[in-house]
């Protein structure tokens, strides 16, 4: 079993151990001029703590050095993927609902709202639009329209970024 396989095998079993609200969401192994560098990217339903990740992190780096899996040094990053990441996994959007999001869609359109809902097929979201701007810099008054919602088909999601709204 390569590597990265193993890792993802180990984190998921560590994880569901600990709590069934946790998941894996991200594995990379890079091979970098220093030596190996291992990221984990970990979260769960009502997000991880910095603990949590820890002791993920302690786990998982004894269970690497018990097998032997990588020879020569290594770096271990145990983390939640952060804001800047793009949305993987369904469980994912799931948390998110409620949440301002930016969806890069496979024929490269861009469409930014609030994630309303989460199917097993699409996601639905309410498009969030900028008001117009008089010249003099006031906003244009507009008649009230019911917002239109938008259904995308996750196979046709590029990429989806939770923003972050102040």
């Amino acid at each position: 079993m390569a590597i990265p396989d193993k890792i993802i095998q180990w984190v998921s079993n560590i994880l569901e151990e600990k709590d069934s609200h946790f998941f894996l969401v991200d594995t990379r192994v890079n091979q970098t001029p220093a030596g190996t560098k291992v990221i984990v990217h970990v979260d769960g339903d009502e997000g991880i703590s910095i603990d949590t990740c820890a002791e993920v992190s302690r786990t998982l780096a004894n269970r690497l050095e018990e097998e032997e899996l990588i020879s020569g040094k290594y770096v271990l990053e145990v983390s939640s993927p952060g804001l800047d990441q793009p949305l993987k996994l369904h469980r994912q959007y799931q948390k998110n609902v409620g949440r301002t999001i930016k969806v890069l869609t496979q024929d490269n359109k861009t469409t930014q709202g609030i994630l309303l809902d989460v199917a097993d097929d699409a996601i639905e979201l309410e498009p969030t639009k900028r008001q117009p701007r008089t010249s003099s810099g006031g906003k244009k008054k507009k008649k009230s329209e019911p917002p239109q919602m938008v259904r995308i088909p996750f196979d046709q999601i590029k990429k989806t970024n939770v923003l972050v709204t102040f």
